[in-house]
């Protein structure tokens, strides 16, 4: 190994690992506007696209958390916790596979007529992406951490909201839907969606984990 290498080993990474998660952080966005698009759509074909669109940015973010995990095994200082690196790019990989993946059971499933609950859902998860988007943009200069604080909060009254949404649309769906499989088709679409909130939640938890160790 040569001098240059060794030294290189040594520099701290922030020029690697904060460049791959705010890349994390930008494609969860393209990703929910791109949900948003595909549930206000009423054009069949044009959501068909939308939906082979997310799934290519789906496999975007999968080589990011491939890409930071190989820089975890080949730099031995990080800029914070190890569990902590893979944590928040395994959580951020989380919101792509249900963000595509309400797209892809409406896709399914057929779902024609996204429902208003969609929409809202929806709306939220754009939303909640951007936050969690801002709270990563921070992350690497630790003296802003009111500001992914405040991400983080926001984050959270978000899900909240989708939760509410959530429970409300599955209870009206129980009473007032008569076709058995019109309702499943429905409940699984806002259950990914849902999901998707739940996720950039998760997203939340572990940022405040990393203040709480690094601030």
């Amino acid at each position: 190994m040569s001098l240059n290498s060794i030294f290189q080993y040594f520099v701290p990474k922030d020029k690697k690992f904060f460049p791959l998660f705010e890349q994390a952080g930008a494609n969860l966005i393209e990703m929910a506007k791109l949900l948003q698009e595909t549930v206000y759509s009423t054009d069949l074909n044009k959501r068909a696209s939308l939906n082979k669109q997310l799934e290519d940015l789906e496999h975007k973010g999968d080589n990011i958390t491939h890409q930071i995990h190989l820089e975890l095994g080949k730099n031995f200082i990080t800029p914070f916790d190890r569990e902590d690196i893979h944590a928040l790019a395994s959580s951020l990989d989380d919101v792509a596979d249900f963000i595509q993946g309400a797209s892809n059971r409406m896709e399914l499933y057929k779902v024609h007529t996204p429902s208003q609950p969609m929409k809202e859902i929806t709306d939220l998860i754009v939303e909640a992406t951007e936050h969690v988007a801002t709270a990563i943009n921070e992350l690497k200069d630790l003296k802003n951490i009111r500001n992914i604080t405040d991400s983080c909060v926001r984050i959270n009254s978000v899900e909240n909201k989708a939760d509410y949404i959530f429970d409300k649309a599955v209870g009206e769906l129980f009473e007032y839907e008569k076709d058995a499989i019109t309702l499943i088709k429905n409940k699984e679409v806002l259950s990914a969606m849902e999901d998707a909130t739940d996720k950039c939640e998760d997203v939340a938890n572990v940022l405040e984990s990393i203040l709480v160790k690094n601030a």
